[in-house]
């Protein structure tokens, strides 16, 4: 997950260990970069903040997008933005959802449903 706040970085990190994720962590896009080109393997899904110092959110989902090796990386933005025309950019750019903070933990594990990221037995 990439977040520039710590507290919401341990938030989605309690929230994934649950469902099971191994979870990386970076405080914005530039680093993010860094952590993904020093994986053991790539990871199946990023949580991205927007709004972060450095390399936004949206810059990071574009780099990755250029990427053959990263192209299964599921990208949902967890953001603060709400406008309708920033929704549509960062899906155009390569994002799969786009979660609005503040999230309810159901919701974000309705979004991880939907994109079929949720381990069989978490939703019944």
């Amino acid at each position: 997950m990439i977040d520039d706040s710590r507290a919401m970085r341990r938030i989605l990190r309690k929230f994934l260990e649950e469902l099971g994720f191994d979870v990386l962590e970076a405080g914005h896009g530039r680093e993010a970069l860094e952590v993904l080109d020093g994986a053991d393997a790539v990871p199946e899904l990023a949580l991205i903040d927007w709004n972060m110092p450095e390399m936004n959110g949206l810059e990071f989902v574009v780099e990755v997008r250029k990427r053959p090796e990263w192209r299964n990386i599921t990208l949902v933005m967890v953001t603060t933005e709400s406008e309708h025309s920033q929704i549509v950019k960062a899906l155009a750019s390569g994002a799969h959802e786009y979660v609005i903070k503040p999230f309810t933990k159901d919701g974000m594990l309705d979004k991880l449903a939907l994109l079929g990221l949720v381990p069989v037995g978490v939703l019944s």
